[in-house]
């Protein structure tokens, strides 16, 4: 039976700190790199306005991500009403370093002249090594450049849950409001223990990875397991797809996941497997918005993401999905490959 989705609910939305943001972020880490595809400036700063005007008005990037702050600064500043654009960028310290004033200061002042802003919307902090404490320091840091005005929400970016709940008991109640992780249906880890976490200090996850590169889409139903090292595999494929064969399973127990997708999208008229694979997350209390990665100036999916809103998955697709998910490791991940965050670390 065909199931209608509530075309009431054309937008989702949620609370991140005093924004009301959608639930599906525009994820500008395909700009790192051309190994993605690569457009003129001028068209992404078009395809840019064409998400906004579609309702996909939050952007997330990084200061590794190339030029991403600096188009995003580009096409807000000329948007008619740049208030309705939401920036969330990242400071990340991949080396030790002893984080002074001065130091946290020069980047975010970074982040808002790239991105032409007087303070950054959400400022999402990574550090790599856990074994050097600087993290705390370059966190209070950030909590006074937060009150200065310089940031209005501050973040984290691949914090594990022991490390995300010391910064919000030092920091106190309201500090951090978001932890950006990787969350889907081969990466269950966040239900372990991050969860619990998130509602005891009232933080939303941001997600990536929530479609695993693409893989977890129709068009890959069907298909054989292409060859890892394939130049025909983007960055992003070649590191979901060891996970899915090596961490997670097997190819045929991913073909069986993609199968029983497709036969609960066909119930929910007009939706595709990326669709469903994203409501799941969605439906997560704990998490904010999924993070959507897009081609800006090469692809565009406006419509078909659009999808997700509107529906929510019965208990009986729910249940579904978990009997082929205990035939898994997806359960077993957080003790064979660590808590989130851990896979860069």
């Amino acid at each position: 039976m065909i199931m209608q989705p509530d075309i009431l609910s054309r937008e989702e939305t949620f609370l991140l700190g005093e924004y009301e943001l959608p639930r599906l972020f525009n994820g500008l880490w395909q700009l790192s790199s051309n190994s993605w595809g690569s457009a003129p400036a001028a068209k992404i700063r078009r395809q840019m306005a064409t998400y906004a005007e579609n309702g996909y008005t939050a952007f997330d990037m990084a200061d590794h991500y190339g030029s991403a702050e600096i188009l995003f600064g580009e096409f807000r500043q000329n948007w008619p009403h740049p208030e309705e654009i939401f920036g969330a960028t990242k400071w990340c310290v991949f080396r030790t370093v002893e984080p002074t004033r001065a130091q946290v200061e020069a980047a975010v002042n970074e982040r808002r002249e790239r991105m032409k802003s007087e303070r950054v919307d959400l400022l999402q902090f990574h550090w790599q090594d856990y074994d050097h404490p600087g993290y705390l320091t370059a966190m209070h840091h950030l909590r006074d450049l937060q009150r200065e005005g310089k940031i209005s929400l501050l973040g984290l970016c691949n914090f594990d849950t022991i490390h995300m709940d010391e910064i919000c008991t030092e920091l106190g109640p309201g500090s951090i409001v978001s932890n950006q992780v990787q969350f889907s249906l081969i990466d269950m880890r966040p239900l372990s223990m991050m969860a619990e976490v998130c509602h005891k200090h009232n933080v939303k996850l941001l997600t990536y990875g929530t479609l695993c590169g693409g893989f977890l889409s129709d068009s890959w139903l069907g298909k054989e397991e292409p060859d890892l090292y394939s130049g025909s595999l983007t960055p992003s494929q070649r590191k979901y797809l060891d996970m899915i064969v090596k961490a997670w399973g097997s190819w045929s127990l991913f073909q069986s996941l993609l199968s029983l997708l497709r036969s609960i999208a066909d119930k929910y008229e007009g939706t595709s497997i990326a669709n469903i694979a994203t409501r799941w997350v969605l439906d997560h209390s704990f998490v904010g918005a999924v993070i959507i990665g897009v081609r800006m100036g090469v692809s565009e999916h406006t419509d078909e993401n659009r999808k997700v809103y509107g529906f929510r998955l019965s208990a009986d697709d729910r249940a579904a999905i978990q009997g082929v998910l205990l035939q898994s490791n997806g359960p077993d991940l957080i003790r064979t490959i660590g808590d989130c965050g851990a896979e860069y670390r």
